[in-house]
């Protein structure tokens, strides 16, 4: 069974004063996500990702389409008590603390109060706040309340957890710890939907991914076979290498950076990297590094996004929108 289908799911809002005219946030979007995947929804600011993620919960609904989680239709709100949900900038009740806020949110699911605690307590602890357990939430940082909205996410033990943007605002240690929660929520067979812009984040986590850009889909696939497009140049540092050096390697070479003694250059041919080699070595160079540079997230990313963004803003040129 799928965890989460969306079919054909579009979304229209109403913008202007007088003659008011549809921005499409949202069109056509078909998407499959496998239980106990890890599935990553990715686009710039303004790409219908918390649009999405809304329309999924409900909170605004669809100008056409539909979507299932776990089978159901998302009509039927039985289905939420086994998913959770953590939006782009969760607000709590600022006077409670962290651990009174997490209780109460347990209680909504009827949870017992012995069981309660424990799970509040394991929370706290899965999400790095058992030493401010007890501080109100008023008191907390943006990264500390995007902790805890991790945390009341995962308050019902969910089969589908949907996260948007859950590793904004965090320092490098939090983003660490939220990433291995994740891993961690794998482990236990669950599915993890999470929007972000953040590609390295992504690209550690995610099993697939979808690319968003202006309400479009405009690619979704395995990251493994992405990122398994073959080498497209190979990467070569030297030490301080003679100018005579470099202006013999210049033919065969790119995108040259010096920084201090070190030289960086990329070789666009594999077959000329043995030439590149047979060079430095008879000029007596130094070679730091040889890597070969194969695409990343963000270069997939990149070609996407940016001849789809570069033609609307042709249009908006043809037809004097500013």
């Amino acid at each position: 069974m799928l965890a989460v289908e969306t079919l054909d799911l579009a979304k229209d809002y109403y913008v202007g004063f007088w003659r008011k005219r549809p921005r499409k946030a949202l069109q056509a979007l078909n998407l499959c996500v496998e239980s106990g995947e890890i599935f990553g929804l990715l686009g710039p600011n303004g790409a219908g990702k918390t649009t999405t993620l809304k329309l999924l919960f409900r909170l605004v609904f669809p100008t056409s389409g539909t979507a299932r989680i776990l089978g159901k239709d998302i009509k039927d709100v039985s289905v939420h008590a086994r998913v959770g949900y953590l939006p782009e900038n969760p607000y709590f009740y600022d006077h409670l603390t962290a651990e009174e806020y997490l209780n109460f949110a347990a209680e909504l699911f009827s949870i017992p109060a012995p069981a309660r605690r424990r799970r509040v307590g394991d929370l706290l602890e899965q999400v790095g706040l058992t030493e401010a357990r007890d501080v109100p939430l008023r008191r907390f940082s943006k990264g500390m309340v995007q902790r805890v909205g991790i945390a009341q996410a995962l308050v019902n033990d969910p089969e589908v957890i949907f996260l948007d943007e859950p590793i904004s605002g965090l320092d490098p240690l939090g983003r660490r710890e939220v990433r291995e929660l994740i891993l961690r929520l794998k482990e236990q067979k669950k599915t993890v939907f999470f929007s972000t812009h953040i590609l390295s984040d992504a690209e550690l986590l995610c099993d697939r991914v979808a690319i968003l850009n202006r309400g479009r889909l405009l690619g979704c696939g395995e990251l493994s076979k992405i990122l398994s497009l073959g080498v497209h140049a190979t990467e070569i540092v030297l030490e301080n290498p003679a100018p005579e050096t470099l202006a013999e390697l210049s033919s065969y070479t790119s995108a040259l950076v010096q920084t201090g003694e070190r030289v960086r250059f990329e070789v666009p041919e594999q077959s000329d990297v043995a030439k590149v080699l047979e060079i430095t070595l008879r000029r007596g160079a130094r070679i730091v590094s040889l890597n070969p540079l194969k695409m990343s997230l963000e270069d997939y990313f990149l070609a996407q996004v940016a001849p789809a963004t570069e033609k609307a803003r042709e249009k908006q040129a043809r037809l004097g929108v500013r």
